[in-house]
């Protein structure tokens, strides 16, 4: 079974570890692909040639490094330019708002915190997210030199602010003091 390539899904850390081994069955080195979330990639960009009797498109060098994993925040809707005002400002409730971007590790870490407060808060409190790429206005306005940071609004004005992968504990007590 030479050349047989197989796709498991493991984790990343058993994946990082995971290196060609021998096979049981022909004493051959055998390949195995992963199935997995790599985080950030190079995706290469191509580029127009023209000469005097064609155009073709040929691979540049380098690339930009885009996200693989860009809606990790499934259960937290994101807020732009445009709806800010009504979701955020104009909310009865009190509003957290978590600032982050794609290429953001760190990002990605409290995704998940954010979602679970969410769910355990979703009759006192509204949550959404800002994507500082896609709405540099909001980050702007609001003084963003860091992601993710956190912000809480109530009665449109912002009330407290939390910067950088914190424990959910921290979170919760924020969210309780404007409850």
């Amino acid at each position: 079974m030479a050349g047989l390539l197989e796709t498991i899904a493991v984790p990343r850390a058993a994946a990082a570890a995971a290196s060609p081994s021998l096979s049981p069955v022909s004493g051959r080195r055998s390949s195995v692909k992963f199935s997995l979330f790599n985080g950030l990639k190079i995706q290469s960009t191509r580029s127009s040639v023209s000469f005097s009797s064609f155009t073709k498109s040929v691979p540049s060098r380098g690339g930009r490094i885009v996200c693989e994993a860009q809606d990790t925040a499934v259960l937290v809707p994101g807020v732009n330019d445009q709806s800010w005002e009504t979701l955020v400002i104009g909310s009865k409730l009190p509003v957290l708002v978590e600032f982050w971007a794609p290429w953001c590790g760190p990002c990605r870490m409290i995704h998940p915190v954010i979602d679970e407060l969410s769910q355990e808060f979703a009759d006192k409190f509204k949550f959404f997210k800002v994507n500082t790429d896609e709405s540099p206005g909001i980050a702007t306005r609001y003084g963003i030199r860091s992601i993710p940071t956190v912000m809480i609004f109530k009665d449109g004005e912002k009330k407290d602010t939390v910067i950088g992968a914190v424990p959910k504990t921290t979170l919760t007590a924020c969210i309780e003091k404007f409850l």
